[in-house]
């Protein structure tokens, strides 16, 4: 005798990998911003990354923000910053464990800046699905040119 199904309703695939970043950016040492990103490939996690300071250093939580201090606007002056973005992250820690990233999506909880973008674009990344756009219309232009797919999602 065969039991009844139930119809459960399974989030999204993007919509799962947006809610693992939510939770990578709880770990964000940054101020300002709390970022998590993941490199996904073939629905498996290649890495991880959230934004802080590199590996070793006092974390902006510690000792303050130069950024804030200055009151310097999001999206400019990023080489201000002592913290790695959360792409940035994620890419070295792909490359640490010798993990291509090749052929992979990015999923973030903000588009990247227009450094990271950059990086992104050689690493070989195919798409990015974010949460909300980050206030770099160069970035946007770069990712363009260079036919990346950028979709926002809102979850509910």
């Amino acid at each position: 005798m065969r039991s009844k199904q139930i119809k459960k309703e399974r989030p999204s695939w993007d919509s799962y990998f947006l809610r693992i970043a939510q939770e990578v950016s709880r770990r964000a040492t940054c101020i300002r911003r709390s970022v998590g990103a993941l490199l996904v490939r073939d629905k498996h996690i290649l890495s991880t990354g959230y934004n802080g300071p590199p590996s070793g250093l006092p974390h902006c939580t510690d000792i303050g923000c130069l950024r804030e201090e200055r009151k310097i606007p999001t999206g400019e002056r990023q080489e201000l910053c002592r913290g790695l973005h959360a792409e940035q992250n994620a890419l070295l820690q792909a490359a640490i464990h010798g993990v291509s990233v090749k052929g992979s999506v990015l999923y973030c909880t903000s588009t990247p800046c227009s450094l990271c973008a950059k990086m992104l674009i050689n690493a070989g990344v195919v798409r990015i699905v974010a949460l909300e756009e980050y206030p770099d219309e160069f970035s946007n232009h770069l990712l363009y040119d260079t036919g990346i797919k950028v979709e926002i999602l809102s979850l509910s």
